[in-house]
């Protein structure tokens, strides 16, 4: 069985002096996709930002392959790709330059490949475009452009399926497919109604929050 990539251990966060979840643990392995579920307001992005390391307001333990995450925390974010349910772009810079700001601090990738990745989500011919005057179903679209240059081996995607239509629904679903089957972890939330065989599930908001 392969070493998990991230692992929480016995998590507990309170937002408001409401207990979001207790003794919450999850084990985050390659080549395995987890799902967040749980009604609004139960703590599913609240989770996916304490995993991505960008909430500290919590109790419980954080391990990054089987070492504790703060005393690791640069390569885990070397390591990390965070998608939020906000498109997370700048609305002043076209989608080319959005995707070399995103991509900046990570790995060189040529203008040839970036063009590439727009390309494939749909964004042909808007490359040069302010990204202000674009819908918000295209703005969401450069930040998914990020996934194809992607090469971190942990994905968190929070409401990943928003704001785009059903062609992008389902390239997303393949991408998705393709990253767990070539070894990728990923950690999702979304409303929509996607679904794998090995689909693992972590369930906020019932009486007894529960984890992998």
């Amino acid at each position: 069985m392969s070493e998990p990539l991230l692992q929480a251990v016995n998590l507990q966060c309170e937002r408001d002096d409401r207990i979001l979840f207790r003794d919450l643990s999850v084990s985050i392995l390659p080549g395995t996709l987890t799902r967040v579920e749980g009604p609004n307001g139960s703590g599913k992005t609240t989770l996916l930002r304490i995993l991505a390391g960008l909430n500290d307001s919590y109790s419980g333990d954080m391990l990054w392959r089987g070492r504790p995450r703060h005393t690791y925390r640069e390569e885990f974010l070397r390591n990390m790709l965070y998608l939020g349910h906000r498109p997370g772009i700048k609305p002043l810079l076209t989608p080319m330059e959005n995707l070399r700001t995103l991509m900046a601090g990570r790995r060189y990738v040529t203008d040839k490949v970036l063009w590439q990745a727009l390309e494939g989500t749909g964004l042909g011919g808007f490359q040069n475009v302010p990204s202000r005057n674009l819908s918000a179903g295209q703005q969401r679209r450069v930040a998914l452009a990020r996934l194809l240059v992607a090469d971190e081996p942990l994905w968190i995607l929070d409401e990943i399926f928003t704001a785009i239509d059903i062609h992008g629904v389902a390239a997303l679903e393949r991408l998705l497919v393709e990253r767990v089957a070539s070894g990728g972890a990923i950690v999702v939330t979304t409303h929509h109604d996607f679904n794998l065989p090995s689909m693992h599930r972590v369930t906020l908001g019932g009486r007894h929050d529960h984890g992998l």
